[in-house]
């Protein structure tokens, strides 16, 4: 209870564990519940798997389950018996009473085969009673196979099995006689065809010998093939309202399945299945598929809801990363935000010009502010955050340079600086949206005086692509020249438009090199 997993795969597989290795090598986090009670347990190899032929079932589930765990993947043992809506999720209660989380469902629970009820035939399984000649039917080849008939499918399953052997006979069990069209393909390809009802199976020395009819007679037999009723093993999705429908094949019923698109999404968003809890006629190799098939669906239905969130994120950073709440809120967080030293390019472009009056905007906790009052300028610190400007005012004291700086707490979105006002207006890093943030930089190029200093500098939108990992607000990165393009040449003169690299730690102790966005003009008149 204490992790929500991306995924839960309720059911260990071929359609469960393929599912969850698609997931796991996605990178997602897996859980996957299982019973122990594979329905080809009975079988002694697993045929048509393209690489694997012949593995034993019991060894392609130990290796499934070990691929599946060496990309991170998890088991719980338990039958997961029903589940419940948990906000964007699932919560999944299993018949011991534990619970776990998920944020989507791939349910790969197989079906339950239905046999008739003929004594001595269920025990056979799997072993010499067969239902698919694709799965086991080169194994009992030539041997004297007995077709059960079962289904209105049993037609076509004779005809299938007698690919496999010549001595091929059609079981009525005291059903109904062919029609004259069956009797005479029956005939035709010398399948003889047995009335009576079957008592018991005949088995010595572990194997089949026969069936004993209604009045004594026994037909020897070697194999029996039979089509049983399939039924989804659907009990757990009842509880999120998905019950099992009829399945049909060229006309005709199967048994019972749960609907789902090709994908495997059910109606039930958030659902997902795969393998014979909704193909009933679906083999290993098929069931494996449909399990990939689902993983896929599932990462990418996440991969969209967490994109949706990003995006909702994003817009609320966006519109609320500029307020003035946001700030106190970061300021109060840790008692220092920001080095205590000037901004590198405040140095190298200011460190020559004649002392006046400067503006610091977004003077935050005042490093920038005391480093000008040092060198003889008559500082004005404005910043948004009240906290950040208490700290401002007590290095400045602390430095006895109060008498140099005035702290202004103001958001110059809405109240500008006065025009014409400063000799050197200076702003580092204040990135805003597009709009905003030109109608902002243009107020302050208003507050230069002639013959004054604009000096603006901004995170370089080429560090979006590198591995410095700036800041990901594309539309609020901007170049050097970019500035400078909203500035009027009649009315300034630009002296520098760069882009400067400077080295910086991450806060692991590493260095990096991140590049500044610099423009400095000048005022003509």
């Amino acid at each position: 209870m204490e992790q929500t997993y991306d995924v839960l795969v309720i059911g260990g597989g071929a359609a469960g564990l393929s599912g969850a290795v698609t997931l796991a090598r996605s990178r997602r986090t897996v859980l996957v519940i299982d019973s122990g009670e594979p329905r080809n347990a009975p079988a002694g190899h697993v045929h048509n798997l393209l690489g694997r032929e012949g593995v034993a079932p019991a060894e392609l589930y130990r290796a499934g389950r070990a691929e599946v765990a060496g990309y991170g993947g998890e088991f719980l043992d338990g039958t997961a018996e029903r589940a419940e809506r948990d906000g964007d999720g699932f919560l999944v209660t299993l018949a011991g009473g534990e619970r776990v989380r998920g944020r989507r469902l791939l349910v790969t629970t197989g079906l339950a085969d239905e046999l008739p009820e003929i004594p001595g035939l269920a025990a056979r399984w799997g072993r010499d009673v067969a239902h698919c000649p694709y799965c086991h039917g080169y194994e009992l080849r030539d041997k004297r196979i007995g077709v059960l008939v079962s289904s209105p499918l049993s037609l076509h399953g004779a005809q299938l099995w007698r690919q496999l052997s010549d001595d091929v006979l059609y079981l009525l069990n005291g059903g109904p006689a062919p029609s004259p069209e069956q009797a005479e393909q029956l005939a035709a390809r010398r399948i003889p065809v047995v009335a009576e009802a079957i008592e018991a199976v005949e088995v010595a020395g572990d194997r089949i010998t026969g069936v004993r009819l209604a009045g004594g007679r026994v037909i020897e037999l070697e194999a029996i093939a039979v089509a049983p009723r399939f039924v989804a093993r659907s009990a757990f999705l009842a509880s999120l309202g998905l019950e099992p429908a009829p399945m049909e094949m060229n006309g005709h019923v199967m048994g019972m399945r749960i609907p789902a698109e090709e994908s495997g999404a059910t109606t039930v968003p958030g659902v997902w299945v795969a393998g014979n809890v909704t193909n009933l006629g679906a083999t290993v190799a098929v069931a494996a598929a449909a399990g990939q098939t689902a993983g896929a669906m599932i990462n990418m239905d996440l991969i969209a809801a967490e994109t949706r969130a990003a995006v909702d994120d994003y817009r609320r950073q966006q519109e609320t990363m500029h307020e003035a709440e946001t700030w106190e809120e970061r300021y109060r967080a840790k008692p220092t935000i920001w080095s205590g030293k000037p901004n590198a390019q405040l140095v190298a472009e200011a460190a020559g010009l004649p002392a006046g009056r400067a503006l610091d905007v977004g003077c935050g906790e005042g490093a920038d502010a005391a480093w000008l009052a040092e060198r003889g300028w008559q500082v004005t610190g404005v910043d948004i955050s009240s906290v950040a400007l208490l700290r401002a005012a007590g290095h400045a004291a602390a430095a006895g340079l109060a008498d140099r700086i005035t702290f202004t707490q103001a958001d110059l979105r809405k109240e500008p600086p006065a025009e014409r006002s400063y000799d050197l207006v200076s702003a580092h890093f204040m990135h805003l949206p597009g709009d905003v943030r030109r109608e902002l930089y243009a107020r302050l190029a208003a507050a230069v005086a002639p013959g004054g200093t604009l000096l603006i500098v901004g995170h370089h939108p080429d560090d979006l692509a590198t591995a410095a990992r700036r800041m990901h607000f594309p539309d609020m990165m901007f170049s050097a020249e970019q500035v400078a393009a909203d500035l009027d040449p009649d009315e300034w003169e630009i002296v520098t438009t760069a882009k400067r690299p400077r080295r910086a730690a991450t806060p692991d102790g590493s260095e990096i090199i991140l590049h500044d966005a610099v423009l400095v003009a000048r005022r003509k008149r």
